[in-house]
């Protein structure tokens, strides 16, 4: 299978400069790096070529041979050959390319941005419409005001870490590879505390309840999510501070149920209004307001009131409210109202469908049932 053209690879032109092509090859080696894809089977194939097309690109000689006469030229400075440390070779290449990922600083001691936190935050359906202010306290990580974050005890200073001189990190050799990585001894830090602070221990951070005040924009739905830039845990050696992301979770309202933009409600009504029609008091968000019934209305029948739903708080249109109608059968009459529904009953006999019209539709239907 023919190899793909190394500028090609890299995203660079033929006449990249030597600094193009090292920030284009740090751009590509992030995107694909295995740990950073483990679902994809392809990604650690692509890093390896992106990895192979820089080691020869930045070597001036196997560059210009490669210009001249293409992979033919470097066969044997890549390929099954390539990659073997020493001076320009993968293990300089691996070092470099991962301390930018992963926090090195040309051998200082690693910084590491701090984590991310998640918050719930239940409101009503009222305040989920409308917005609102609210006042949230999380437990987070920041700095230890006693030791100012170094983590050793007042008056006394960290030393340098002895497994790695004080770069923070170590290199491992792993087979044909050398692997530049974290000092598991000071966790990157380049500094070993002896006498820890009394307060974080050693950590340099202390955990604390913040309060804080989120502003709620109207028309936020369950899932929508606020993200609040610098209020999670503190990072370390001055690495910046994480996100709050605070999640909405709408409480379940006794009148009313949303989808999207749109309300939902069920109104109950007697028969006599859904027989005669009539003029009927309904609640919103905003107030009562006066739904129209009209003359032989049916239980289930869906009534709209336009601009009475959830304005979006992404597109600033506003829903409707839909009102399902639910005709309640009366209980517990008296002995009166039963002998006035048995009279009224009668004037129906013999009228076939007209009043009935579902009911003469229903027979129909089962009659060819058992035909």
């Amino acid at each position: 299978m023919a190899k793909e053209d190394y500028y090609e690879l890299l995203g660079v032109s033929k006449n990249a400069t030597e600094a193009e092509i090292k920030k284009a090859y740090r751009r590509m080696a992030m995107k694909y790096h295995p740990d950073r894809n483990p679902d994809d089977a392809t990604a650690e194939a692509k890093f390896k070529e992106i990895k192979e097309a820089y080691e020869i690109l930045s070597d001036t000689q196997k560059r210009a041979a490669y210009d001249q006469f293409g992979h033919a030229g470097v066969d044997g400075s890549a390929g099954g050959g390539g990659f073997r440390g020493g001076a320009g070779g993968f293990s300089d290449i691996f070092g470099d390319v991962f301390n930018d990922i992963f926090g090195g600083g040309g051998g200082g001691a690693q910084s590491f941005r701090g984590a991310d936190l998640r918050y719930r935050l239940d409101l009503t359906l009222e305040e989920a419409v409308s917005g609102t202010t609210a006042k949230i306290r999380i437990p987070v990580h920041v700095e230890c005001e006693t030791c100012d974050g170094s983590g050793a005890k007042p008056g006394t200073e960290p030393v340098t870490c002895t497994t790695c001189g004080g770069h923070g990190q170590v290199r491992i050799q792993q087979g044909f590879f050398t692997v530049q990585q974290a000092c598991p001894h000071c966790r990157g830090t380049g500094k070993m505390i002896k006498e820890p602070c009394s307060d974080c221990h050693g950590d340099g951070r202390v955990e604390e309840q913040k309060t804080l005040s989120v502003k709620v924009p109207a028309g936020v739905d369950t899932g929508d999510r606020i993200r609040l830039t610098g209020e999670g845990e503190a990072g370390t050696n001055g690495a910046p501070s994480g996100d709050l992301y605070v999640e909405v979770s709408v409480k379940r309202h006794d009148v009313f149920t949303r989808d999207g933009n749109n309300l939902f409600c069920d109104v109950p009504i007697n028969f006599v209004t859904a027989t005669l029609g009539g003029d009927l008091e309904v609640p919103t968000l905003e107030g009562k307001a006066v739904l129209k019934i009209p003359e032989g209305t049916q239980t289930g029948q869906q009534f709209r009131m336009k601009g009475k739903g959830v304005k979006s708080v992404r597109s600033g249109v506003t829903g409707d409210l839909m009102c399902r109608v639910v005709v309640e059968t009366p209980v517990k009459l008296s002995k009166r109202q039963k002998e006035l529904l048995e009279e009224f009953a009668q004037t129906l006999e013999g009228t076939g469908g007209t009043h009935n019209p579902k009911h003469e539709s229903w027979l129909d239907a089962v009659k060819r049932f058992f035909e």
